[in-house]
């Protein structure tokens, strides 16, 4: 980890706060409906959109928590701050968009229309619940081998 410079915490943050931005490229939500003759035709969207600029948001703001200040300490109290509201910030906006793809279903439409949330929504919540529990404590960052005791 002294090789890269920055210390374990914003390391592993900025490796969520990547994580959440490779799924805000994939798929968030696909609508797929019936054709005429059986066919059906389907279309999805990824998350820069609507509640995905509140998880976009959470992504820049972990990213400068991580740059502010000394990259090889611990965040301080107020970088710690700001990390938990971006990872707040992507959990939140991926969740409400959870919400608004389950809620659409299809009943609008007869059950002609299926709408499904897509993997990208699942990794943006996963990565933002994910760096909420690592900066609160409640799941410790693993030891590696070179951390040795003296």
């Amino acid at each position: 980890m002294e090789k890269l410079g920055f210390h374990k915490s914003k390391l592993y943050s900025l490796i969520l706060a990547a994580v959440a931005l490779v799924s805000m490229l994939l798929p968030w939500f696909s609508v797929k409906a019936a054709g005429g003759f059986g066919t059906g035709y389907g279309v999805s969207k990824n998350g820069f959109g609507s509640w995905g600029l509140l998880a976009l948001a959470g992504i820049a703001l972990v990213a400068a928590a991580c740059f502010m200040g000394d990259k090889a300490k611990s965040f301080d109290d107020m970088g710690k701050k700001l990390a938990l509201g971006g990872f707040g910030a992507i959990a939140g906006g991926a969740a409400i968009y959870l919400i608004r793809v389950l809620t659409l279903g299809g009943g609008k439409y007869g059950g002609m229309v299926k709408v499904s949330p897509g993997l990208g929504l699942f990794l943006g919540l996963a990565a933002g619940a994910i760096g909420l529990l690592l900066l609160l404590g409640i799941v410790k960052v693993p030891k590696s081998i070179d951390d040795k005791v003296k």
